[in-house]
Parts: C-alpha cells; structure tokens; sequence
C-alpha cells in the first residue's frame, strides 16, 4: 500500500467521522501502524497539500491536515464506486458511445476512454463503448468535447440475450475478474470469523481493515457491475462483495477506536 492511499483511507474510513481533520503527529502515528517512516509521512503530506489534496491550519505549535473540498468529492465518489452495487433489474437496453477523433488528437482520445472506463463503459470495438446501465447523463457531464472530437450518445438493443452476453465478454475480460474474485473470496474465507475480528487489537484491526479496502478497491473499477443476465453462471462478484463488507464492517469497531485514542493523545497539550 502507497502512503498517500493509505491517508486517503484513514480519512474516508474514519477521520471524517471524527471531526475531518488531524494534527501532523497523529496521522504520523496512525502511518506508523503501516511501516512508514515519520519523514515519509512529512514528505508524503506536503507533496498532497501542495498538489491542492490537503489544507492545513496552526493549532499552536502543531500542524492540523484537512482535506479540500476537491478531495472530499473523490472519497465520496469513490467510496460509492466500492461499497454500493447496482441493484436495479435491467431493462434490456444497452448505452452505447462513439466517438470519433484524429490521430493527433490522441491525448483527447486517451481522456475520453479513461472516463468511460471509469463510469463502466466497455469497448465492443475501438471507438464504440457499451455500458447497460443508464449513464448516458453522466458522459455528457463528465466529458468535454472539443471539436476534433465528435461524441454520438445512442440508446439500443440486440437481437438476443446470447447476443447480449457474447457483448458483455467481447467488452470486458470477465474471465481474469472471476478467477481474481474467486481468489479475493478464498482470501476472505480464510480470515478468522467475524467475533474475532471485532475483538482484535486496534492497530490490527485497522492494519487488517485498510489493507482490505487497498485490496479490494480496484475490483469496482474493473468491474461493470453487470446485471445477472450478462454474467456466467456463478458468478463470485457478489460473494466477494458481501465478505469484504461483512470483514470491514467486523474490523470497525476496534479500529475506530484505536484512531479515536491516537486523536485524543496526540491532542493533549504538549
């Protein structure tokens, strides 16, 4: 786990909870519980805050770290993108987008398929990119158009539900995603039951808890999220879903707890 991640995760999984901000030598002490340094984490701290992820403010002699609003909005997001699941029966139809752009315009080209991978589009060819669920809104709010891009937004369907699926695995590798599942839920299946999970000591818990959703945090954006219709049969994505939460919600309480006692020590005077 990247230092930077891993205050990214302290903050969306507990600090927000507990005021949204912490002294200098706290967060140093909670990077500690994961092997890094002291002058890593000052190192790590003023690269963010420099590139605009952190403001800070005096409290006498110590430093206190607060994230920008910028930053908020990408937990946010992101924290939607790994905990929630698209529950909506689907409704047959597909979303598709093609665009076209010159070559010397391949920066453009390169940003534009980064969002549509990022809101769980799929290429079914090179410049024609499939999603079935109803996003079409969020293209045309995330993507800028410039005019050696042309954007074309349609709504459709196939011929046949095997039509349908034959798209779904030409779009995305769903074979590497289930067996990398298969392996996360075998992961999880070994972890001790959820009683002694809660009563583990908290920088364990916390170690165990962030090092979960390090782990599990690249399956959302590698997955669609695809409705039932779509998947082979069984399908490990929803099991591997419900043990991480079930594990992360087990992990909260010692946790939270272990970075509330680091808030209130290093927040004595001095």
């Amino acid at each position: 786990m990247k230092p930077r991640a891993i205050v990214f995760d302290l903050f969306g999984d507990h600090l927000r909870y507990h005021g949204g901000a912490a002294r200098l030598q706290a967060l140093g002490e909670l990077l500690g519980v994961f092997d890094v340094g002291e002058s890593t984490t000052r190192v790590v701290l003023a690269r963010m805050r420099r590139e605009g992820w952190f403001e800070t403010r005096r409290e006498g002699r110590q430093t206190v770290y607060g994230l920008t609003d910028q930053s908020w909005r990408l937990l946010d997001e992101g924290r939607t993108r790994i905990f929630g699941r698209q529950l909506e029966p689907w409704d047959g139809q597909w979303r598709m987008v093609i665009y076209g752009a010159v070559e010397r315009d391949r920066a453009d080209r390169d940003r534009l398929r980064r969002t549509l991978a990022w809101l769980g589009f799929g290429p079914l060819a090179p410049a024609t990119w499939l999603s079935p669920h109803p996003r079409l809104d969020e293209v045309v709010r995330a993507v800028s158009t410039p005019p050696a891009t042309k954007v074309d937004l349609l709504t459709c369907r196939s011929g046949s539900r095997t039509a349908d699926r034959e798209m779904a695995v030409r779009c995305w590798n769903l074979g590497g995603l289930g067996r990398d599942y298969a392996d996360f839920v075998d992961r999880l299946g070994a972890l001790p039951p959820a009683a002694a999970l809660a009563a583990m000591p908290g920088p364990d818990a916390l170690r165990l808890r962030i090092g979960l959703v390090s782990a599990y945090r690249a399956f959302p954006f590698r997955d669609p999220d695809l409705p039932a219709e779509l998947l082979p049969e069984g399908w490990p994505g929803p099991r591997a879903h419900d043990l991480f939460v079930a594990a992360h919600d087990a992990l909260a309480g010692p946790a939270d707890r272990y970075v509330v006692s680091v808030l209130d020590r290093q927040s004595r005077p001095s």
